[in-house]
């Protein structure tokens, strides 16, 4: 081999090698002109947002039922309680990879007009801006103090009408998003919670029909 095809070949293998150099120091500036997908729609994070709240204010009415309550309810209380805290556990991590806040600045604005027609009676903002099913502060202040039957009563009453709501988020969220994991999620909660609320209502009516 001659000298001058020796420094061609040293030449050629040098000018491969700074642009592939050239090309990996430009790959990221390409890469950037193209912006990620998004996780989820916004619609989809408000209603992962409201649920959590939602299922925040269960388990809290779950700590305050207090410990002298008939058996069957503290069992069925702590179900909630457990199943709830996992789907809270589910929903924050989904709101971190979609680097969303935990809170919903604008409660229940996720809703379709559609739905909240359905669900609320008219279609107005502000019958949207409040979740449905949600206890006052007076009602979580009259739970924890209240003892034996009236506890039963109170968090049985409480807690049907605040799966009533979670159910009714739910169906919402299932017949307004596009098949995929939230939608999926929003049919899960509203068969469970409409399935507890049921057993809810088999025990107030034993207690209604039970000797004082």
């Amino acid at each position: 081999m001659t000298a001058r095809s020796v420094f061609g070949t040293a030449a050629a293998v040098c000018a491969a090698a700074l642009l592939l150099v050239l090309g990996a120091a430009a790959r990221p500036l390409l890469v950037a002109d193209t912006p990620a997908a998004p996780v989820f729609t916004d619609a989809e994070i408000g209603f992962l947002q409201d649920m959590t709240a939602h299922h925040q204010q269960a388990v809290l009415m779950v700590a305050r039922l207090s410990a002298d309550a008939d058996p069957s309810v503290r069992s069925l209380a702590a179900q909630i309680g457990d199943t709830q805290r996992v789907e809270i556990g589910t929903m924050m991590g989904w709101l971190t990879l979609a680097e969303a806040l935990p809170t919903n600045p604008r409660p229940m604005a996720w809703i379709s007009q559609t739905a909240a027609h359905e669900h609320h009676g008219t279609p107005t903002q502000a019958d949207t801006t409040v979740m449905p099913g949600m206890a006052t502060i007076t009602e979580l202040d009259e739970l924890a103090l209240a003892h034996g039957e009236r506890a039963d009563q109170l968090f049985l009453t409480l807690m049907r009408r605040h799966h009533g709501g979670g159910a009714t988020m739910a169906k919402a969220a299932a017949e307004q998003f596009p098949d995929g994991p939230i939608t999926r999620f929003a049919r899960s909660i509203f068969t469970d919670q409409t399935r507890e609320a049921a057993t809810m209502s088999l025990l107030l009516d034993r207690a209604a029909s039970s000797p004082p």
